[in-house]
């Protein structure tokens, strides 16, 4: 009996050992998880874009320790090597680095007897990891046994140290925790280009709609793919407790942070280059198109008022004409601003903002009705989407939809409003900076009201209009001479 007790102990603290020091036998991954690592066997680049602690960098950690040991579980679709490989672990700093991904490689940092208690197991270590400088305890290179009989080898690295320390080296894989600037993240793909490596970022995308996110969201190629990982998908994360961790982020970071959806909210908000939505002036205009106008007051800042033409069958939206006029001065009152719209295009309907039902001073009449009184169609209510909601920030999801998707053109005779476009930003804390904006508020008023669009002849009033020569504006071309 008492051997048999010897015998059990003996074997549980084997197992509590083995436990404790090859980790990595234990992991599962989650459908998401196993999704990332399968794209490895057919992509170059890609990338794990989830919310916070679901698993991202963990799956990040896991993928690695599978390459540089060579040891490849049952489950495993992705790519392999039978070969030891070089490979790059590189974070936003050296102390983040350390404290994440050297952590789940090889166990808590400056704790002697914790070494070996990553995913990595301890046994397969080649000595003990040179350190780094600069941050205390942190690794600079690990050496690992690959199952081959050769050493696989892994530099930490940080983009804090700049892009030039991400040059000459020739490597197999690299990983990237969080989010790399597009000039590093160019790097690190050229160090894989000799071996026909790949690379895998893991982030959660606070930084909106950067280069890098775009590439992957909105440049398809046979050689990249994303994985999206919602809270949703974690299974260790009970979903009676979901809302609650939701809740506890700022409103503008809850998507990212709890659906790894790209955050709209803070610095540059389109990050979309010009090119993909910059057209020629158009000399044509087809009648049925649907045309309307949509307007900014003028109310402490510039008046504003573009036009958007809808082409509906393929859904895409052209800006064509937009007028910027100062909020002083000649220029500052609605009959000016009626003039220069009618000059264009008279007989469109007309979408405003909420702040047209505000009374004027002089007269106590609503600012709307002051518009209506100098010949402009302005459309009965002020500008919402169809369920009543006046969101700027569904306005700016739409144009960001459709700037990506081929669906929205601008003028390349518009230079004010690319100059908006250019410096339409938010605050740290996710708040639209409301300066500069003016025809930028006016296009998106009129995303909101487009459905109020009409088949209009521009120069005059609706299709059905039995005198069109009558409304065309002195100097507007008459498209149907065309």
């Amino acid at each position: 009996m008492a051997k048999d007790l010897t015998k059990l102990n003996s074997a549980l603290q084997k197992l509590a050992q083995r436990k404790k020091y090859w980790a990595i036998e234990s992991f599962q991954p989650y459908d998401k998880q196993q999704e990332f690592f399968a794209f490895g066997a057919t992509k170059r680049e890609r990338l794990f874009m989830a919310g916070n602690q679901l698993g991202k960098t963990y799956a990040g950690a896991c993928e690695t320790t599978y390459h540089l040991t060579g040891i490849y579980p049952p489950w495993w679709t992705g790519r392999k090597w039978d070969r030891p490989v070089r490979a790059w672990a590189a974070g936003e700093s050296s102390l983040l680095v350390r404290d994440t991904m050297q952590k789940l490689l090889c166990g808590e940092p400056g704790v002697d007897s914790a070494f070996g208690t990553g995913l990595i197991p301890r046994d397969l270590f080649v000595e003990k990891p040179s350190l780094a400088r600069g941050v205390t305890d942190a690794f600079d290179t690990i050496q690992v046994r690959h199952v081959s009989g050769g050493v696989s080898v892994l530099r930490f690295k940080s983009y804090e140290q700049g892009r030039e320390k991400f040059q000459g080296e020739t490597i197999d894989f690299f990983w990237g925790d969080e989010e790399p600037d597009e000039k590093i993240y160019a790097e690190m793909l050229t160090r894989i280009t000799a071996t026909k490596g790949m690379g895998f970022i893991t982030f959660t995308p606070l930084k909106g709609m950067s280069k890098v996110v775009i590439r992957f969201l909105n440049e398809p190629s046979e050689d990249r793919a994303v994985t999206r990982m919602a809270i949703e998908d974690a299974k260790h994360i009970p979903a009676e407790e979901r809302a609650k961790i939701i809740a506890g982020y700022l409103p503008h970071e809850r998507d990212a942070r709890s659906k790894g959806t790209p955050l709209f909210g803070r610095g540059l908000i389109f990050q979309v280059s010009e090119a993909l939505i910059t057209e020629p002036p158009l000399t044509f205009v087809p009648d049925h198109w649907f045309k309307l106008w949509a307007i900014d007051f003028g109310i402490g800042h510039p008046f504003a008022a573009v036009l958007l033409l809808w082409d509906k069958d393929p859904d895409v939206i052209h800006i064509h004409h937009a007028i910027r006029l100062a909020d002083e001065g000649a220029g500052s009152l609605p009959v000016q601003h009626a003039k220069a719209m009618k000059q264009i295009a008279a007989g469109i309907p007309v979408a405003w903002p909420q702040d047209g039902t505000a009374r004027e001073k002089g007269t106590g009449k609503p600012l709307s009705d002051l518009y209506k009184a100098e010949g402009l169609h302005m459309l009965e209510s002020h500008a919402t989407w169809p369920d009543g909601s006046v969101s700027t920030w569904a306005a700016i999801k739409e144009m960001q939809d459709r700037m990506t998707t081929g669906r929205f053109f601008v003028s390349s005779a518009l230079p004010q409003w690319f100059e908006e476009f250019r410096m339409y930003h938010t605050e740290e804390e996710g708040k639209i900076v409301k300066l500069q904006d003016d025809l930028l508020s006016a296009t998106q008023k009129g995303l909101m009201m487009k459905r109020f669009a009409v088949q209009a002849l521009l120069g005059g009033t609706s299709r059905a209009s039995r005198s069109r020569k009558a409304y065309i504006a002195e100097g507007t071309p008459d498209y149907d001479d065309e």
